[in-house]
């Protein structure tokens, strides 16, 4: 595969909700993780991913978020380039806009 796919929050709701499986990795900073966050995601700061990339399955897909999707899309391409047997995507607006679209109970910050 080259390169990685999008996936907009109501589908990843919806995937979430069907139990297709995937790994969800949040590349936030703890400090951000406290504030918000999505249950079962697995927590690899940014600046960690390429020492700890061996923690994700290699045949898997991958669904990487951030607060807003920038760093996720970084992290993302950088996965599509070393993991060409897993799926990788990034979650479009990041926790903010799963947040807003499809649970508000999830916390918010600037």
């Amino acid at each position: 595969m080259s390169g990685f796919r999008d996936v907009h929050p109501d589908e990843l709701a919806r995937w979430r909700d069907a139990a297709v499986p995937h790994v969800l990795l949040d590349v936030r900073e703890s400090d951000e993780l406290a504030l918000a966050r999505l249950e079962g995601a697995l927590h690899i700061p940014m600046g960690q991913v390429a020492q700890r990339i061996d923690e994700l399955p290699a045949e898997t897909t991958v669904v990487v978020m951030c607060h807003h999707g920038g760093r996720s899309a970084r992290v993302a391409r950088f996965l599509a380039a070393r993991r060409e047997s897993a799926t990788i995507y990034n979650l479009v607006g990041g926790i903010d806009a799963y947040a807003r679209t499809v649970d508000p109970s999830i916390g918010r910050y600037a």
